[in-house]
């Protein structure tokens, strides 16, 4: 068989540098993400990796990683390949149950993971300024801000936060007791919560749909499981 030049070139080019899915996956990371092992990434590769780190967060086989490394690789220049909106709730953080590394995500946090001008506006930095390829809107079980909504508490500013998640209290269909102390109708208005959080980033944020119609990101929903660890994407109320 025959091989052209650039045929042989692109071929040891191949062998000589893993994929960039590859590089997530290795058992000790040391490195910050750069751009270009970012930017050959699809949307889809994402957040099959995003994946992934949550099924190692969850089966106890996350990666070594040097943390000092990766803050001095990643002080002249950051390459995340996703931004997350999730709630402040202090057993969610993103980067520990994706088992993911520094420069690898942007991370909003916000109490019921609500959607606002402000962060909207960090989001369309985190994908149409600084190239990441997913967007993931993700609430919890248990979530004591839902809980506050369900109950309608005033307290300060948190009473007009917890009233940007009353629609999601009221459009929950939920045969059973429509309470604060019912877990399943928490639950059942967090996942309502997150549907209607993607459907507000596509609705008032062109720029995001733009790119998601482009194929340029992907806008994934998803819940996690306090109790088991898991992350479901995919979420539907």
């Amino acid at each position: 068989m025959m091989f052209s030049r650039r045929t042989f070139v692109s071929t040891m080019l191949a062998c000589a540098c893993p994929s960039a899915a590859s590089l997530f996956a290795q058992t000790t990371l040391t490195h910050a993400l750069s751009k270009e092992q970012r930017d050959r990434l699809s949307p889809e590769q994402v957040l099959e990796e995003l994946k992934k780190g949550n099924e190692r967060f969850r089966t106890g086989r996350t990666l070594t990683r040097d943390y000092r490394r990766q803050q001095l690789a990643s002080a002249g220049g950051q390459y995340p390949a996703a931004a997350m909106l999730g709630c402040i709730d202090s057993r969610g953080p993103a980067e520990i149950i994706f088992d993911t590394g520094i420069g690898d995500i942007f991370n909003a946090r916000v109490a019921g993971n609500i959607v606002t001008d402000d962060l909207l506006g960090s989001l369309e930095f985190a994908c149409a300024v600084a190239g990441a390829k997913v967007l993931v809107l993700f609430g919890h079980t248990a979530c004591g801000a839902i809980k506050g909504a369900i109950d309608k508490v005033e307290l300060g500013h948190l009473t007009g936060l917890l009233a940007q998640i009353r629609p999601a209290v009221d459009a929950t269909h939920f045969s059973g007791e429509r309470s604060s102390k019912n877990p399943e109708f928490v639950d059942a208005v967090a996942r309502t919560n997150v549907r209607l959080g993607i459907e507000e980033i596509r609705r008032r944020s062109t720029v995001l749909a733009d790119l998601e119609k482009k194929g340029m990101i992907r806008i994934a929903g998803a819940m996690y499981d306090l109790a088991t660890g898991v992350v479901e994407f995919g979420v539907r109320s």
